[in-house]
């Protein structure tokens, strides 16, 4: 297992936090925060049920907010610390604004694109390399999803799924 700074801890609950303000939105529980020098530079949860558009995930809304806050296309210097493993939408958005370091907490076996189904941001084919950093507070992010879907179901009178019990 990895070792974690106290900072990336810090950071990766301030992420966590985001994606609670997600799920009280009642947008799917992804939260994600960027940082530069021990300094955050943005912050952004999913907001794809709010906006009604489908690239609105917790990445995509922190990297706007960040480019707009340091005035630059490139956030050089920066990293993310996310909670669940990005899509390859979220994966590309990252190299394309050359991160330095993607921390995750929890992985997507079903469409995370940082290490499950592909590996965007290590792709050496690429003009640009993030490294990612997994497993921060894995077992609470995942956690804030199984509740989230739970209540969800709870709420559509939906039964749980065996593997979710």
């Amino acid at each position: 297992m990895p070792e974690y700074s106290e900072m990336d801890l810090m950071w990766m609950k301030e992420a966590m936090a985001e994606a609670d303000a997600a799920a009280s939105e009642g947008e799917v529980p992804v939260g994600a925060v960027i940082v530069r020098d021990g300094r955050l530079i943005a912050r952004g949860h999913n907001l794809v049920e709010t906006l009604k558009s489908s690239d609105a995930h917790a990445e995509m809304v922190a990297i706007r907010r960040a480019e707009k806050a340091l005035g630059a296309k490139w956030l050089t210097g920066c990293s993310m610390y996310v909670t669940l493993e990005p899509c390859s939408m979220c994966a590309g958005a990252i190299v394309l604004a050359r991160l330095d370091k993607l921390f995750i907490g929890t992985m997507d076996p079903k469409n995370g694109a940082c290490g499950s189904l592909s590996n965007i941001p290590c792709d050496p084919r690429l003009n640009h390399r993030a490294e990612v950093i997994t497993g921060l507070y894995a077992g609470e992010c995942s956690q804030q999803l199984k509740d989230f879907f739970r209540q969800m179901r709870l709420k559509k009178n939906i039964s749980e799924p065996e593997d979710d019990k």
